[in-house]
């Protein structure tokens, strides 16, 4: 274990043996710390956080701190970080409220960049990118693989669909669903994130069916509904499509159209 001289680690903080803390940094009460994480200087913990194996946290973000909600009356909540996480400079994770259920949870292998903003109550999946200055509200959720672009925000209360894109500088006040992409002033749908999912692996036959379901859902004059019923039928010979499929149904706010 090295942990500067000038941090200051609570008597409460269970901190694994090879973690690497710096200067000035602040661990709270009730904060788990895995094997190979290195804090940054000028850190802050604040409480009831735990933190999995090899993050990487950068200077000047702050972990755990207490919800910006006005409900919060200082109830017991947590924040929960998995493994291989990098959060840059400035990024600051808030605890959940006893309204939202008491937990903010973040997976693993997310890229996390400079000044991101994840509040309270939100589920972050695995392997998403936040650009610089994305701010998420509270009560979010975002799936494995998004990527959200530099200075989006994302309203209270919504779910960013798995392999799904968001454009930078871009208000999203509605659903996205997945392997969409929605850009623009105001939020559009605009295709199917075919550059990401060709990176991920995802075969030509397979890229093809999930944009010709874009277009069956927007482009087409279908209503929702009917867009599902044809999709369900090209599920028979796409797997991928329930993904599609499951982020449309689930949706509690409405897409972005």
């Amino acid at each position: 274990m090295s942990i500067d001289s000038s941090a200051r680690i609570d008597p409460k903080a269970e901190i694994d043996s090879d973690v690497t803390i710096g200067p000035w940094t602040i661990v709270g009460p009730n904060v788990q710390i895995g094997s190979g994480t290195v804090i940054d200087s000028h850190v802050m913990i604040r409480a009831n956080t735990k933190i999995g194996k090899n993050n990487r946290i950068f200077q000047f973000s702050s972990v755990g701190e207490d919800p910006a909600d006005l409900k919060f009356k200082g109830e017991e909540t947590w924040l929960e970080i998995g493994d291989n996480n990098v959060l840059r400079e400035g990024s600051n994770l808030h605890r959940g409220t006893g309204f939202g259920g008491g937990l903010t949870r973040v997976g693993s292998d997310n890229l996390f960049m400079p000044y991101v903003h994840i509040a309270h109550d939100c589920t972050v999946g695995s392997n998403t990118i936040f650009a610089n200055n994305v701010g998420i509200s509270g009560h979010v959720e975002v799936d494995d693989w998004a990527i959200l672009g530099g200075y989006a925000g994302v309203n209270q209360f919504l779910k960013i669909g798995a392999h799904a894109m968001v454009g930078g500088v871009t208000h999203i006040d509605h659903d996205v669903p997945a392997y969409t992409i929605v850009s623009g002033q105001p939020a559009v749908a605009r295709a199917i994130n075919t550059i990401g999912l060709q990176r991920r692996g995802f075969d030509k036959a397979t890229i093809k069916q999930l944009r010709t379901a874009f277009k069956i859902i927007y482009l087409r004059g279908n209503s929702l509904q009917d867009a599902i019923k044809e999709l369900r039928i090209m599920r028979e010979s796409c797997d991928a499509l329930q993904l599609l499929i499951d982020s449309l149904e689930n949706s509690k706010k409405g897409i972005h159209r």
